[in-house]
């Protein structure tokens, strides 16, 4: 017999211990040929003081075993605790979030039930880098980092896994018609990506929409990749629309590593009660085998679980008109286990491809852009003169310097000098943009430090300074509203 595949477990908090026992009985009934390390994290290691949820010496196993089968866990509020899966994802260098979303209709509840869709989401930028400052009194900043080299890598990713398992169509899903840099770079790379999958379709649509789309006609679409924020709401859409957020299980995939995890939360408040759905994890398992090249026990498991669902074995969750019996966790579990070996009749059986191959080592290489500094935005906290952006800019031209003058100052965004409107509300944080006299003018770093100085011997509290770039003749900044 094959030596047996050591993976990473840890039961998590809330009902986590509940599901994931349940699910590790179904794996060793089923023959799953593994050998689990079990690690702790989540909320007792918070309380330990480890304010990242995991103990140093558990990354050492996930780096041996380069398998996590991760349990919910609870992120204390507050205090400076940062989220461990974001942690877990970005430390690994997780970058693909893999949901699929299928219907079971008519054996849980659902309004959509030709659903049968993926969403691979960006896991490791974005906003959920994280990155936050409060700034003025009034006003907090938060940092969206969208980068060529994490774009290219989902969106590759999401072509591949296209190819790979015959789905027909991949969607891209962002903001650009607002975020022109930001969400403007990642349709930019998947128009570009496509290019080189000609078999398969494509089409782009802004995220709101899109994800009207997928609360309203899910079976319209087959997979979808998009950032990290939008892919993390619309896959709990998703999930939801096609039966029940306790259904949905996820892969987080890495260069070298990879994590698999229920979608949901870890349910407190039903901790204990043996009562909670442990399909999630079950599906995530399902995902891990796979991935670990042994589909035929993941086959063998999913078949077994579609049957227990077909044949209308259901936790409180799911319960309704077309359910038979209501059961435990730990009953639930059992039944799946009774019904290893069988395969259901009115739910498509699946049926693993033994020989994957995805092909994610090629990237673009570009020579690198030709970067020009051409401007300089300075953002102020000032709360004087009854916030008159008139007032402001007065005083502020007269910190001009012969190479930077003042241009415009914007609040939140919009355009309020030179030539504002009494309507519009400011705060106390002011963004004040300054050019060359002469446009297209290429500055250096000592004239943005002769202009800081002049500001501040001006009384001006500066908090934060943003270089104005062109690329290659580009410009690589946002114009402000009404600029």
């Amino acid at each position: 017999m094959a030596e047996k595949r050591k993976i990473t477990v840890a039961y998590g908090d809330g009902i986590g211990p509940e599901i994931m026992q349940a699910t590790l009985d179904i794996l060793f009934a089923a023959g799953a040929n593994i050998e689990t390390e079990v690690i702790e994290i989540g909320e007792k290691v918070y309380k330990k003081g480890i304010s990242t949820g995991i103990a140093p010496e558990s990354w050492d196993s996930l780096r041996r075993t380069k398998v996590f089968l991760k349990a919910p866990i609870t992120t204390p509020q507050g205090g400076g605790f940062k989220s461990l899966n974001v942690t877990t994802r970005k430390t690994l260098g997780l970058y693909a979030n893999v949901r699929p979303c299928r219907s079971y209709y008519p054996y849980v509840d659902t309004n959509f039930p030709l659903t049968d869709m993926v969403i691979i989401r960006e896991n490791e930028e974005d906003l959920y880098a994280g990155i936050e400052h409060q700034q003025t009194d009034e006003v907090i900043q938060a940092l969206k980092l969208i980068s060529k080299p994490g774009s290219e890598k989902i969106i590759r990713f999401a072509f591949e896994y296209a190819k790979a398992y015959n789905r027909k169509k991949v969607t891209c899903m962002t903001k650009d018609n607002i975020m022109k840099q930001a969400d403007g770079l990642f349709h930019k790379i998947f128009n570009e990506v496509a290019q080189e999958y000609p078999t398969i379709e494509t089409n782009h649509m802004i995220i709101d929409i899109g994800s009207a789309i997928i609360a309203d006609r899910p079976h319209s679409l087959d997979v979808v990749v998009t950032e990290n924020l939008y892919g993390d709401i619309i896959s709990d859409i998703a999930a939801q629309v096609t039966g029940s957020v306790g259904l949905g299980g996820s892969a987080n995939i890495g260069p070298d590593v990879a994590m698999f995890e229920a979608i949901h939360g870890s349910a407190p408040d039903i901790a204990g009660l043996d009562i909670a759905n442990p399909s999630g994890i079950i599906n995530a398992a399902v995902m891990m085998l796979v991935h670990i090249n042994q589909s035929e026990v993941a086959e063998k498991i999913q078949n077994a679980w579609l049957k227990t669902v077909e044949d209308g074995i259901h936790t409180s969750d799911i319960y309704g008109k077309n359910s038979a019996r209501k059961v435990w966790t730990s009953e639930f579990a059992k039944e799946v286990i009774l019904r290893l070996g069988q395969t259901p009749t009115q739910l498509r059986a699946v049926k693993y491809d033994q020989n994957v191959v995805m092909d994610l080592s090629k990237m673009s290489k570009k020579p690198k852009a030709k970067k020009e500094l051409v401007g300089l935005d300075v953002f102020l906290d000032w709360d004087k003169d009854g916030r008159d952006p008139g007032k402001l800019g007065e005083q502020l031209k007269k910190a001009d310097t012969k190479q930077l003058k003042l241009n415009l100052i914007t609040n939140r965004g919009v355009a309020v000098y030179p030539e504002g409107h009494p309507e519009t509300f400011c705060s106390d944080h002011w963004r004040c943009r300054y050019y060359p006299e002469k446009e297209g003018t290429v500055i250096q770093n000592e004239q943005v430090i002769e202009l800081l100085a002049k500001i501040n011997e001006a009384g001006f509290d500066f908090i934060k300074t943003e270089h104005l770039y062109y690329f290659d003749g580009e410009r690589g900044y946002s114009l402000g509203q009404g600029e």
